[in-house]
């Protein structure tokens, strides 16, 4: 092989996988420039996750928000069918790993996948040139009559979504994000709901809110979700790993056994 076909070879491997993400060399590993070194210990975790995806160090109001909305996500019981599963696969014998893995990839469409749902309505209705209910309207009319981050199927009042909401407005108020999409999704809100039967916002439409407000594309907020209730999930399948119980279905073994009654 001539030296020069090797240097071809060579810039071709190197293109392959070529990334502004990581540098890594001998002695030597820089993320989106930064020694690692300088990070470890002068950093947080939500620093960290906003630095890798968006290629820059948040403000500390920044991140508080986005910490807040990671926070208010991680969990919401074993019938959440992410955290079910994970639970299921732990008493199959599988690594933590798999079990993880087994939850993660129940985020989809319709359960976690709301909030990436729910950023691109609150973009289509903030640039829609009608009124909120000429926006909504056209996007049932392209995407079905279900809201994203709207109403609940357990929760007549989702308790994280108040509470993300008022940090939202306080961020406005401190000038840290704009509050064009928080407006919009109380208008949303008020158009939909009434005093006898409100639809309020639900944890995917507030966490929607909060990224939206901070700037990421929509399909991060699925991923971001993914982050938040990854979690939950490792919690849940350590605990399931705990108690001993082995191949667990969805339902207990006595209910597969019961004989239909005579009457």
């Amino acid at each position: 092989m001539s030296q020069e076909l090797e240097k071809d070879l060579l810039k071709d491997v190197r293109d392959w996988w070529a990334t502004s993400i990581i540098d890594v060399a001998p002695n030597r590993i820089d993320v989106r420039g930064q020694p690692i070194q300088s990070l470890i210990g002068n950093v947080s975790f939500v620093d960290m996750i906003w630095l890798m995806v968006r290629g820059e160090r948040p403000t500390t109001e920044h991140a508080q928000l986005l910490e807040a909305a990671l926070v208010a996500a991680v969990d919401h019981g074993p019938q959440a069918p992410s955290i079910a599963a994970s639970r299921m696969a732990a008493s199959c014998g599988v690594g933590i790993n798999n079990a993880l893995a087994t939850g993660v990839n129940m985020l989809g469409d319709v359960h976690g996948g709301a909030g990436q749902q729910a950023i691109e309505m609150y973009r289509a209705i903030s640039t829609h040139s009608g009124t909120v209910s000429d926006g909504l309207r056209d996007w049932q009319t392209k995407h079905g009559k279900f809201l994203p981050g709207f109403g609940h199927r357990f929760h007549t009042l989702d308790p994280r979504a108040p509470r993300l909401k008022d940090l939202v407005w306080d961020a406005v108020a401190d000038g840290v994000v704009e509050g064009r999409y928080l407006k919009v999704a109380e208008a949303i809100e008020a158009e939909i709901g009434t005093a006898e039967k409100p639809v309020p916002m639900n944890i995917d439409g507030a966490t929607a809110l909060v990224y939206a407000e901070l700037g990421f594309e929509p399909q991060l907020a699925r991923g971001l979700f993914c982050l938040s209730r990854s979690v939950g999930i490792l919690a849940h399948s350590w605990e399931e790993m705990q108690s001993g119980s082995r191949n667990k279905g969805p339902l207990p073994k006595s209910i597969g056994r019961a004989k239909p009654s005579s009457a």
